[in-house]
């Protein structure tokens, strides 16, 4: 850890942001010379003044910085530096990084990294899209990089980590806060497959300014960044901006014409995001990195379990957008209770998903093999 104490005590001189800290690391070649640095030579550097310049001279080390230092290691925490090899490097490129990242977990290495963001207030069709296209992406070593938010982020996770992927969570708030609350499993989940990372100190509440500077990581350490689902004024826009700003790829998945919720989507596309249907339409993109001949094949999806006649009726009358079970009992000409014990059999088969409101729709990945005319037997 005292190898990192300088980074820490350049990072807490006030005055010295992200990108006058990146300045003077690459003039002087580490924080520990430009502590030691002489007046004329720090006001040399752009945006230094001789205010700053005698700040940068006569700075004390909080001793806030030891302890943060101590709880880091005590915690089991890593932080990696921009001089770390496992900085990611993409993030490198943009105008302003985090001089240092806190990192739960360790950080892929290898692949294709890609952000998959949207609306906290996910429909189900937005959730059931993201965790399926997650879940394609990763089986093409793909990794899934969000902000582990309500909504879409959550999805994002949980489709990359079900198909066996690699994910990492980018926090608006410190290590010791996780946001929201109920992510909390998902949380160490992400750690084990992947890793969880923020710019920001481990005792960092969710402020609302944080998120929109938490968002430039997720699109800088990126190939690129697809949006789901975005209001005209979603927080998700932001990371598409800013990924067309880092020139990085921008996609968009096309929704409902009639939702509002399709509304930001919708825009990026017409501007020139490119629609997404599929992982494909992604990984088109950037065959100069892994070519298609050199991706491994997608594995075939597995075939259906045994069913009974009555199961497989139900699966053939169900698709990817989910329905409720009364509607599902009248297109079925079925009493609601049988429906329920059929539905409870598939679930626990891991063929059909339950979303609130009791309503039923296939598990992300699951081919219908047929659609059987015959009715459901009613006893």
């Amino acid at each position: 850890m005292a190898s990192l104490r300088p980074w820490f005590a350049l990072k807490s001189v006030p005055g010295v942001g992200n990108l006058l800290f990146r300045r003077l690391v690459e003039q002087f070649g580490s924080p520990e010379a430009v502590l030691i640095a002489d007046g004329p030579a720090l006001q040399a550097v752009q945006g230094v003044t001789v205010r700053l310049a005698a700040s940068i001279q006569h700075h004390r080390v909080p001793d806030a910085v030891d302890r943060e230092l101590d709880a880091v290691r005590q915690k089991g925490y890593t932080i990696v530096t921009q001089a770390d090899p496992r900085f990611p490097p993409l993030l490198s490129q943009i105008p302003d990084p985090p001089p240092f990242l806190y990192v739960y977990g360790s950080l892929p290495d290898t692949g294709l990294n890609i952000a998959v963001v949207g609306s906290r207030n996910a429909t189900d069709y937005g959730m059931t899209t993201t965790r399926q296209l997650c879940m394609e992406l990763v089986r093409q070593q793909v990794n899934i990089v969000s902000g582990m938010a309500r909504g879409v982020d959550t999805a994002a996770h949980s489709g990359a980590i079900a198909a066996g992927g690699r994910t990492v969570s980018v926090l608006g708030t410190g290590l010791d806060h996780i946001y929201p609350r109920e992510n909390k499993r998902l949380f160490h989940q992400i750690a084990e497959n992947g890793a969880v990372v923020t710019e920001f100190s481990l005792d960092t509440g969710p402020d609302a300014h944080h998120f929109p500077a938490r968002n430039r990581i997720i699109s800088g350490m990126c190939h690129g960044t697809v949006v789901v689902e975005a209001t005209g004024r979603s927080g998700s826009l932001i990371t598409a901006r800013l990924a067309a700003e880092q020139n990085r790829e921008v996609f968009a998945v096309p929704g409902n014409i009639h939702s509002f919720k399709s509304v930001g989507t919708h825009t990026l596309i017409k501007a020139g995001a490119k629609l997404v249907v599929h992982a494909g339409d992604v990984l088109d993109e950037f065959e100069h990195i892994q070519p298609r001949g050199q991706r491994p094949s997608t594995p075939p999806k597995p075939a259906l379990p045994a069913l009974t006649d009555d199961e497989a009726v139900v699966i053939g009358s169900l698709e990817a957008d989910p329905v409720h079970i009364d509607d599902l009992a009248r297109r079925l000409t079925l009493s609601s209770g049988r429906l329920s014990g059929l539905l409870l059999q598939l679930e626990l088969k891991g063929l059909v998903v339950q979303s609130p409101g009791k309503r039923f729709c296939l598990t992300p990945g699951v081919d219908r093999q047929h659609k059987p005319n015959q009715e459901v037997s009613s006893e």
